[in-house]
């Protein structure tokens, strides 16, 4: 009786970061679905037993704004391929490079929550701490059954432009730029984005402030709320985390919402890119003047050619 109530309530629960050691405990359960995000040839080269592959590009938006969330069409027909359905624990795996690479599984992670789906985690330390821990990796494709998963866009975990615009108007939410600092202070912008600068209101919270010096891996909880509270950051205010395409923006949304478990964090998936395309001038803040302007477009420029 015990026994079965605790199975239930762990199938029903799904910690937000598992560690290899956990992984590896159950590699072999049945209700598990690794999601591995690394490309096609890294995968075939050797990755965990039984992960499918699905490479970050896969999950992301248009050329001209990556952070734009694909079209549910185009999601029902990559998470019925991975054979993904509500019943599945999902456990996301990226490179485990960097923190910019934790950026991939956490938006990763964020998607798959925006569509329904609840029992997901990253592999702390990605499939760089698995294979230092000495488990077992296959080389190879696997063979999966697809499912009939029919995805639902949940709106609560994602802000768009005319929200936001809005929550900058009322100036009740907490606007957190996950970008390095230069583009936070106007000094740099990405190469879709028409104009540097962030949102009117904006904090910067890097988004490798969260993880172990030199590492992919991701602070203690103690430690994450640290930051939190040294950047004065409320749980009781709604949150809205953004970058320059909604990559850097799913690390500080992840820590927030699913790590410390803040209740009301939302993701601006178009970020910057999509906020200074708009004919109309959007507020915003640390806009540098023309003759800085012109001489961040020169440097971007020079840096294409």
């Amino acid at each position: 009786m015990c026994l079965l109530a605790c199975v239930a309530g762990y199938r029903a629960h799904a910690a937000p970061l598992i560690t290899p050691a956990e992984l590896a405990q159950r590699i072999d359960d049945p209700a598990l679905r690794i999601v591995d995000i690394r490309s096609q040839q890294a995968y075939l080269t050797a990755h965990l037993p039984g992960a499918v592959n699905a490479p970050y590009a896969v999950w992301r938006g248009p050329a001209g704004n990556p952070g734009e969330l694909p079209s549910l069409a185009r999601m029902t027909t990559l998470l019925q391929k991975l054979g993904v359905s509500p019943d599945l624990h999902i456990v996301v795996v990226s490179h485990g490079d960097d923190a910019s690479d934790f950026g991939s599984a956490a938006r990763v992670y964020w998607t798959l929550k925006v569509h329904g789906l609840r029992r997901i985690s990253i592999l702390n330390g990605g499939h760089r701490a698995w294979v230092q821990a000495e488990h077992p990796t296959d080389p190879g494709n696997e063979s999966i059954r697809p499912s009939s998963f029919v995805p639902v866009v949940d709106n609560r975990y994602l802000a768009s432009k005319d929200e936001v615009l809005q929550r900058i108007r009322n100036g009740r939410s907490q606007l957190v730029d996950a970008r390095p600092a230069a583009f936070y202070r106007g000094e740099t912008r990405h190469g879709s984005a028409l104009a540097a600068g962030t949102l009117k209101g904006a904090s910067n919270l890097e988004h490798d402030r969260w993880f172990v010096p030199g590492t992919a891996r991701f602070v203690p909880v103690e430690a994450a709320r640290s930051i939190a509270s040294a950047e004065q950051l409320s749980a009781q205010t709604e949150t809205v985390s953004f970058c320059n395409t909604g990559h850097w923006a799913a690390t500080n949304w992840f820590a927030l919402s699913e790590v410390l478990g803040h209740s009301n964090v939302k993701l601006y998936p178009g970020s910057m890119v999509e906020w200074t395309q708009d004919r109309e001038a959007l507020p915003m803040d640390h806009v540098p003047n023309r003759l800085k302007a012109l001489l961040i477009d020169t440097r971007l420029w020079m840096e294409r050619r």
